[in-house]
């Protein structure tokens, strides 16, 4: 859910080229979109790694809360101290 007038950022990698038509999310409430990315040689040589087992990704997912505890959530993160990546799970 994005506010009218908000700000959407598309992170992500994709295994084929794709195509997107912004203006679903982005005409009806004039917002702002932002794509993010590591860099174009990054992901290939990490998934393959990955999937051959030379990297492991375990540890990644530092904590996982109630869709209720969104709060806590976002506090865990916020600090940074013990966590890499926070996942909400409804």
């Amino acid at each position: 859910m994005i506010r009218r007038l908000g700000t959407f950022v598309e992170f992500g990698f994709f295994m084929d080229p794709v195509t997107v038509n912004w203006t679903i999310i982005g005409d009806a409430k004039e917002l702002n979109i932002h794509g993010s990315h590591l860099g174009p040689y990054c992901y290939q040589p990490v998934l393959e790694r990955m999937a051959n087992g030379r990297v492991s990704g375990k540890g990644v997912v530092t904590h996982k809360l109630a869709l209720e505890d969104l709060k806590k959530g976002f506090e865990i993160a916020g600090k940074g101290d013990d966590s890499i990546k926070v996942v909400l799970v409804p």
